[in-house]
């Protein structure tokens, strides 16, 4: 039998095939990706390193997920992504993703190491511009077993032991742990590490503090502090801490008024030794309480001074003309100090104070019965 179309259900599945052959188009882009919007990705970086893909405007698909890789530069580390983070896998982490459901700007940071050193009882430690580590003096705990240290951003040395703060806000130690004060290991998001002579403490991104080892007189006793910038002391048996208002806190032994740091303020920089707390402000001038029996407290003339360290019973100030003044202990010469010169850090151990030189050396006088000052060959450049 024969079958007649009109012309009116010719035109009907025209338009069928029409509309159906542009669904299945529709789909294809959809699938294809072809056809969803698109965003850009503005990448920056700071000095001292490279990023992949490349510093500049990027255009991504919808949805897209872009590898991102920050590169360090010798001398420096990454530290963050910052800017429009929101969809960055981990902004901490130098190979990482962001997903583009939007148009974003983002920043990688970079840091410059910058070489410190650090003085406890019987030994030196000195950070590297690479991120490594040495240490010279006693290391019959182990507390100079730090050769195998590496992406190190700040260190610390207490009375038996060496602590070392990892760009990655993780914490290492060793030496001494008769007390627990190495057990950092599961510590995180540090920025800033101290050591007293049997204790450890951490400062967190958050304002918070952290401590482990010797807390017989209440020196960990640092889980309610909040809004401390810097954790520069951590005494014989106290810690301190100061806020960005320039008030001071302090935990731990106060038999001598070492904790006495209440009224304290303008403080941009604390230090605690054996039995004395010492601040410096942001005027130069330095205040200190505690143990003066040899006259460690009398920083009272003292003028112009960018950095203070406190050892067991004598006190180091760095002045902004890079020369270094002493109060207190002289028993073993270390306090004879008067004749550096271009000095950008002290450290002041129980017994020897060392000072690190812009060019990358360092000197030390003091105790030295074993080998802590024989620092003449380090070059921390």
């Amino acid at each position: 039998m024969k079958t007649i179309f009109s012309s009116k259900g010719h035109h009907y599945v025209a338009r069928v095939s029409i509309f159906l052959l542009t669904v299945a188009f529709i789909a294809w882009m959809v699938g294809c990706g072809g056809g969803g919007e698109s965003y850009t990705l503005t990448i920056d970086s700071t000095a001292g390193g490279s990023v992949t893909p490349g510093v500049g405007t990027h255009t991504y698909d919808a949805g897209t997920v872009v590898n991102l890789t920050a590169t360090s530069n010798g001398g420096y580390r990454f530290v963050n992504w910052t800017g429009n983070v929101g969809t960055i896998a981990n902004v901490d982490a130098a190979t990482t993703n962001i997903t583009m459901n939007g148009d974003y700007s983002i920043t990688a940071n970079f840091a410059q190491y910058t070489p410190m050193v650090a003085a406890g009882y019987g030994h030196t430690v000195g950070l590297k511009s690479d991120g490594t580590v040495v240490a010279v003096g006693r290391n019959a705990e182990g507390q100079c077993a730090v050769g195998n240290w590496t992406d190190i951003i700040q260190v610390a040395a207490g009375f038996w032991h060496t602590v070392g703060l990892k760009s990655d806000g993780t914490v290492v130690a060793v030496g001494g742990n008769d007390e627990g004060q190495c057990a950092v290991g599961n510590w995180t998001d540090i920025i800033q590490v101290a050591a007293g002579w049997l204790h450890t403490v951490g400062l967190k991104s958050d304002g918070t503090v952290v401590a482990v080892g010797d807390n017989a007189h209440g020196q960990c006793s640092v889980g309610g502090w909040t809004g401390i910038v810097g954790v520069a002391a951590a005494g014989g048996y106290h810690t301190v801490g100061f806020k960005s208002d320039g008030t001071v806190v302090a935990v731990g032994e106060n038999f001598d008024g070492q904790c006495n740091v209440g009224g304290w303020t303008g403080i941009v920089g604390v230090a605690a030794g054996g039995l004395h707390t010492v601040g410096f402000k942001s005027d130069g001038t330095v205040v200190a309480v505690g143990d003066d029996d040899y006259g460690q407290c009398n920083v009272g003339g003292w003028t112009g001074i960018i950095q203070v360290s406190a050892g067991g019973g004598h006190t180091v100030g760095l002045n902004s003309s890079g020369n270094v003044v002493a109060v207190g202990v002289n028993d073993y010469g270390e306090r004879d100090v008067s004749g550096w010169t271009d000095i950008v850090q002290v450290a002041a151990g129980v017994a020897h104070t060392v000072g690190l030189k812009s060019d990358g050396t360092v000197v030390a006088v003091g105790y030295n019965e074993f080998g802590q000052c024989n620092v003449s060959s380090w070059d921390l450049n």
